[in-house]
């Protein structure tokens, strides 16, 4: 935006009225109006080359976030069930030892 008003001003003073009357004034508003559609168009060409990195990293990365969330799930379900087993396990040590509730403790 900044570059596109930098343009949108070297072309309103290149149309100003003073430059028709003064020759060295119109060369220097030339040169800089030339200037800053340069700039703008080195910004453009920046702005594109980074958002084709950016688009090209997200489908490189989209690949592995997948795979990543699938682990996490898996970890959070095998946690749940450590929680649910360790809860049996305390629930049978609690009990009398006898045969059937140590063989259940065993497994």
């Amino acid at each position: 935006a900044m570059s596109k008003s930098a343009v949108k001003i070297s072309s309103d003073l290149l149309s100003n009225p003073l430059c028709e009357q003064e020759p060295s004034f119109l060369e220097m508003v030339t040169a800089f109006d030339t200037a800053m559609k340069r700039m703008d168009s080195f910004n453009q060409e920046k702005i594109s080359i980074i958002q084709a990195i950016i688009i090209s990293g997200n489908i490189l990365f989209s690949s592995v976030f997948p795979s990543l969330n699938m682990a996490v799930k898996r970890r959070e379900q095998t946690l749940q069930d450590y929680k649910r087993l360790q809860s049996k396990v305390e629930k049978y040590e609690e009990k009398e030892r006898t045969g059937p509730v140590l063989a259940k403790l065993h497994q």
